[in-house]
């Protein structure tokens, strides 16, 4: 049975926390502690599956105790439990940077209900599937980047775990290259401000959330609204426009991979190169079927370095995947090929 670790100062919370994660006998509650120092003490003994982490704690803030928390996990993943506050968001999203498996927004203390506690058991669900997170494998080998076709615009689709993914890929990018970048993060629509901040710090180049008819620009970054799809249209690649949409699409998601890497395949044709990091479900899979089938290039997150191996296993395992690498290496494979790109 997985074990469960919650760190969470007020005492309301650690008493409900651990009455949802005891609830229905699938989850063993290893310990609950207000901070970060004892947290760390429990691990340095104990081993967990899992730990729930407040981000608004006494002596040790959160986010300075993450890294900590994940080494000693040693392999246990951290969701992020935390307010919804503006505050709370950029913390949320400077936390998955780092290198937490998930976020979710914790109701008032009076507020807690019976679905927050189903959401939460869900959440803890996934979280323990297979495979193995990327914290359980910190000496795999170092993948060589492998060579890329010539491309005039990248796409990347991530959910669960893709914001760490992300920032990964990205610091293996250099700078001189200038071929737009569009993101589609599966997200809430108050973290988008957020995301978008964190995706330029880690791609050292401008990033903002797409608008309605903006022009895709040599170097810059573009992530989909937590509101809308973002999508391209143009009859080619100097045409390329914006175009945000809400049209329904079979995954459900708002925003969804499958119009942005449909809609960009249709304008960039075999000169896009489309990439599925870490996340739930198949959102992506359609899309790469449209990027291969306009002769361009599929990679995806491998399963050893994703939190949740849906989106990009559901791509390899079509056959839609001219390679499965983890996330540095993907970015390499781009600096690699960087000299080589018209």
């Amino acid at each position: 049975m997985p074990r469960v670790l919650i760190v969470d100062d007020s005492a309301v919370a650690r008493a409900v926390l651990s009455r949802f994660v005891t609830s229905e006998n699938r989850f063993a509650l290893a310990a609950a502690v207000p901070d970060a120092r004892r947290a760390l003490e429990f691990l340095s003994r104990e081993r967990v599956d899992l730990i729930l982490l407040d981000l608004e704690m006494p002596h040790t803030h959160g986010i300075d105790a993450l890294p900590q928390l994940i080494a000693a996990g040693q392999g246990a993943r951290v969701l992020v439990v935390s307010s919804a506050a503006a505050d709370g968001a950029a913390m949320t999203m400077r936390a998955l940077a780092l290198g937490a498996a998930d976020t979710l927004v914790k109701p008032d203390a009076g507020a807690f209900a019976s679905r927050f506690g189903e959401v939460l058991l869900a959440r803890l669900d996934m979280l323990t599937r297979p495979p193995t997170s990327a914290v359980e494998a910190p000496r795999r080998a170092i993948h060589p980047p492998v060579p890329l076709p010539a491309f005039d615009a990248i796409a990347i689709g991530a959910s669960t775990g893709g914001i760490h993914a992300l920032a990964s890929l990205l610091g293996e990018v250099p700078e001189d290259v200038r071929q737009p970048i569009f993101v589609t993060q599966h997200l809430p629509p108050a973290f988008s401000p957020y995301f978008a901040a964190q995706v330029q710090m880690s791609a050292r180049r401008p990033a903002a959330i797409a608008t309605d008819r903006a022009r895709a620009v040599a170097g810059q970054l573009l992530v989909a609204p937590g509101t809308a799809h973002l999508t391209v249209s143009g009859r080619a690649p100097e045409d390329a426009v914006v175009r945000l949409s809400n049209a329904t699409v079979p995954t459900g998601n708002l925003p969804s991979v499958d119009p942005m890497f449909a809609s960009l395949a249709a304008v960039y044709g075999p000169r896009l190169l489309a990439i599925v990091l870490s996340g739930m479900g198949r959102d992506g899979l359609e899309g790469a079927r449209a990027v291969r089938a306009a002769g361009g290039t599929v990679l995806v997150q491998d399963r050893a370095t994703s939190v949740v191996w849906g989106m990009p296993g559901a791509v390899a395992d079509a056959g839609l995947a001219q390679a499965v690498l983890p996330p540095d290496a993907l970015g390499r494979s781009i600096a690699a090929s960087a000299g080589r790109i018209a």
